[in-house]
């Protein structure tokens, strides 16, 4: 379905807080802060500096730590990076509509606005720059309410961060989207604005990673070059702070930082977790992310928020933000007063995880609760429960101490899984999927007839 089509879908069926607006803004709407979502690929808990990273420097985005907040309970509750992204796009559990578990080329709801689309309607410039893959092929960021979109360049064959730059020489993505996120601040400063940075890095291969960024750091390997990649991002992130600060729009802008799912763990640094990607999917550093949230002026600075929150908590906080009503199917949790200490505590009772796609590797199976200190995690011998305080390494297995524990929080999954509808396998052979996005160089807008 494209925008028009979607446009005549929703004025039929009376989803008229849904219909989006040609019109841009000129003007900063009054009393409306920008909001920006940084969504690194693969980004395990332990590998910022602020989170306790001793070998790859990341200064600039240590910085908003030390401008905001660190939240160092922070979920993925859908990995991996399909699902990751539907969930923080759509602000809910990718169960609720059948997706559970990679299901890349899954729609996602075409009656429920996406983060873009609700932001758009609020009246701010929605823009995208980098990784999508989210819904079908129709269902790219120009269909779901980015009016901006970053093109991606045509890339040197066999490689996956290395472009072709328009007088034919070599460039580096990452590099490419710095570029991108100083343009859309210029030419965006004097209105009101939502952007989604979801930078392809630091996904592998990250042998493509420049020496000279791998040379900033002191690790070694393969994790050498995983740092230069995470140091370009550091770079692209201060480019877009320094950009924001030549406008005086620091205090007029919220940021929030985290990564899609952990990384793989032969070169990641998860500590003091274990587990990431591939062969440690049933470990707290697949599913627990560093997150930073900075807004200058309007929450603390240099503190640290230890309550269970969650990237679908992103939604909430922007419709706080904009100063709007959350869609009703959304079920995240507005973290501006727990930033601010008007609250305190969790920001959520309890997390859950049901990805059992049949579709999907096994590696990628996961069910699992988070409730206080413990996590109770589905293997193939039971319920195993474990003290994430006393053994954040998941090494001793306490349910059979513990029996009432594990009984009260089976009963609450239980609960939760009741209220999912039925999965919809869908995998390799169900069409192309992870949504269309615009190819060659510059903007796409939705105004684009053919991207």
């Amino acid at each position: 379905m494209d925008r028009r089509d979607f446009l005549k879908r929703s004025a039929a069926t009376g989803l008229g807080s849904f219909v989006l607006s040609n019109r841009s803004m000129d003007v900063r709407l009054e009393g409306k802060p920008n909001v920006v979502i940084i969504f690194i690929d693969d980004l395990a808990y332990g590998e910022l500096g602020s989170f306790g990273c001793p070998d790859i420097p990341t200064p600039h985005m240590d910085s908003l730590a030390t401008n905001g907040v660190k939240c160092t309970n922070s979920y993925i509750t859908n990995p991996p990076c399909s699902p990751s992204r539907c969930c923080i796009m759509t602000g809910m559990y990718t169960q609720k509509f059948g997706k559970y578990g990679m299901a890349r080329g899954l729609p996602i709801p075409e009656d429920h606005p996406t983060m873009a689309e609700f932001m758009r309607e609020a009246g701010y410039v929605t823009g995208h720059i980098g990784k999508w893959d989210i819904g079908s092929k129709g269902q790219g960021p120009l269909d779901r309410g980015f009016a901006q979109v970053s093109r991606k360049p045509p890339m040197v064959s066999g490689k996956h961060y290395i472009y072709i730059k328009q007088d034919e020489s070599e460039g580096f993505l990452t590099d490419l989207d710095g570029e991108y996120l100083v343009e859309f601040v210029e030419n965006n400063k004097d209105k009101s604005f939502f952007l989604y940075y979801s930078p392809f890095a630091i996904h592998e291969p990250n042998s493509e990673s420049p020496e000279h960024y791998q040379a900033r750091s002191t690790a070694t390997g393969g994790r050498r070059e995983l740092a230069g990649n995470l140091i370009a991002v550091d770079e692209a992130v201060g480019r877009l702070l320094a950009a924001l600060k030549m406008h005086d729009l620091e205090r007029d802008t919220l940021i929030l930082l985290t990564g899609d799912n952990g990384g793989t763990p032969s070169d990641s640094r998860p500590d003091p977790y274990r587990g990431g990607k591939g062969d440690g999917t049933q470990y707290e550093g697949w599913v627990r992310v560093p997150t930073i949230i900075s807004w200058p002026g309007r929450i603390p600075s240099g503190k640290t928020y230890d309550g269970l929150m969650c990237t679908r908590d992103f939604y909430a906080t922007a419709a706080a933000v904009a100063g709007k009503d959350l869609p009703g199917r959304c079920d995240g949790e507005n973290l501006l007063p727990y930033l601010r200490g008007k609250k305190t505590g969790d920001a959520h009772e309890e997390l859950y995880w049901c990805n059992d796609d049949p579709k999907d590797a096994p590696r990628r199976w996961l069910k699992a609760v988070r409730w206080k200190q413990w996590r109770l995690i589905k293997y193939d011998d039971g319920w195993r429960l474990f003290d994430l305080v006393a053994d954040p390494r998941e090494e001793t297995d306490l349910a059979a101490q513990n029996p009432d524990v594990v009984s009260n929080m089976r009963t609450r999954y239980d609960a939760w899984v009741d209220t999912l509808p039925p999965i919809i396998p869908w995998g390799k052979g169900d069409g192309d999927g992870g949504g269309r996005t615009p190819s060659g160089y510059g903007w796409a807008t939705d105004a684009d007839e053919e991207f």
